[in-house]
């Protein structure tokens, strides 16, 4: 009897084998499955080969059979890499909370996201992995959390995230760049002086502010009810502004905001006096006085 027909079975598709004369084997060239075999039990795609010969007896080989099983099973590779996406912080914001929360998503559609390659790197510090990133399943992979569990220095920080999928593709490194900012700005005010009384109603308001990790800073100037208004800030930080005053007290409110949003905040009270003082009334006792000797001059006023 000879051998008739050998066919191999992968992925429900048959393949006819054909005799090669210079090595005695009975082959084939197949186009692997284009999805990766590592979602499938055990992580292969079994396979099955059955030979007929020319009395119609067969024999067939499986992967569960003790000699040839090990010979039957395909393992498929994918080749393309997990996708990272960082949603927080954003690139280039300012964060008032020294321990922000870094949200990111990383999917792949194929093998899938080996969660155990996750890894979130802070600067030049050692990359972080495991159970200290919180990590949300979706469909096809996971939304992660990490918060650093020591405080960032204010000033501008870089993440970076890592990941693989279980064929071994790793993603493409993706970074973030901020700026931590718990620090309000500075703000000094040289005029006018708290608790002024005067009789000019024009008024300067003048002052300095500065920010050492965001700046520019913005400022206004608020006179009792009215509207906060911008006041030109320079280059130096230097700022002064021309009010009107209102005739008895008045408040002034400056309010520095650097970019991050922390505020500060200075008040001023000035007192507006147009009016003159009156004199009432003016004794002199005695009237008349001796000359060389003494008197007591007595002035009612009021203001």
């Amino acid at each position: 009897m000879a051998v008739k027909t050998v066919q191999a079975v992968i992925n429900g598709q048959t393949y006819n084998l054909t005799l090669n004369s210079s090595t005695g084997k009975y082959e084939a060239t197949i186009t692997a499955p284009s999805k990766s075999s590592y979602t499938l039990s055990g992580h292969y795609y079994p396979v099955t080969v059955k030979a007929t010969d020319d009395a119609g007896n067969t024999t067939t080989k499986t992967d569960s059979d003790a000699t040839l099983g090990g010979s039957l099973k395909l393992q498929v590779k994918e080749k393309v890499a997990p996708v990272i996406a960082i949603t927080a912080p954003t690139a280039g914001s300012y964060i008032i909370n020294n321990k922000p929360a870094i949200t990111f998503k990383v999917t792949d559609d194929d093998s899938g996201v080996n969660p155990a390659t996750i890894g979130v790197t802070i600067d030049s510090g050692s990359k972080v992995t495991g159970d200290a990133i919180t990590k949300r399943a979706v469909t096809g992979g996971y939304e992660c959390t990490y918060t650093p569990t020591s405080a960032l220095a204010d000033g501008s920080h870089t993440v970076r995230v890592d990941a693989s999928d279980y064929d071994g593709n790793a993603a493409a490194q993706k970074s973030v760049t901020f700026k931590i900012d718990t620090v309000p700005p500075t703000l000094s005010i040289t005029s006018p002086a708290n608790g002024l009384v005067t009789n000019q109603a024009a008024c300067t308001v003048a002052g300095k502010t500065n920010d050492a990790t965001s700046s520019p800073v913005t400022v206004t100037v608020k006179l009792n009810s009215g509207a906060a208004e911008a006041v030109t800030v320079g280059s130096d930080g230097s700022f002064s502004k021309a009010i009107t005053l209102a005739a008895g007290s008045n408040t002034i409110t400056i309010v520095a905001t650097d970019y991050a949003g922390k505020t500060t905040t200075v008040t001023r009270t000035v007192k507006l006096d147009t009016t003159p003082p009156t004199i009432k009334s003016v004794t002199l006792t005695p009237n008349p006085v001796d000359a060389g000797k003494t008197f007591i001059i007595s002035v009612d006023v009021t203001d």
